[in-house]
């Protein structure tokens, strides 16, 4: 009994990343690190709001108020609390729903990110991070 306790208080719990035919196109474990289809690791998420590539150089970072800035510090976009993801220029970019759907700007399914922070699921579909 105690085996299976501790064999399910150190399962991974990673969430899903889909694209928009539904194929996992990746996943987010529980402490940040971002993998692809194959299970490479292409980046982490860290809790102070940066964003890495798997080399570990800095491919952006997400402030607590949403704003998203790339590698440079430069204003890339936010995303605001409903969801809305706009870009530099402020324009609405798409949207990341309660869940876990995430649209393009005209509404169009582009994939989903079921249990995703809205903030990290907006930097892996739009803002490209970890291409």
């Amino acid at each position: 009994m105690l085996i299976m306790m501790l064999s399910l208080t150190t399962a991974s719990h990673a969430q899903i990343l889909r694209g928009s035919n539904n194929a996992q196109i990746g996943k987010i474990d529980n402490d940040g690190t971002v993998r692809a289809a194959n299970n490479a690791v292409i980046g982490r998420f860290n809790s102070n709001g940066d964003i890495r590539r798997a080399n570990n150089a800095i491919a952006g970072k997400v402030n607590s108020n949403g704003d998203i800035r790339n590698a440079n510090n430069s204003y890339a976009g936010k995303v605001e609390n409903d969801g809305t993801v706009r870009g530099s220029n402020n324009a609405i970019i798409g949207r990341v729903n309660s869940d876990g759907t995430v649209r393009a700007a005209n509404n169009a399914v582009i994939g989903s990110a079921k249990g995703v922070k809205k903030e990290w699921a907006a930097a892996y579909f739009f803002f490209n991070f970890f291409k």
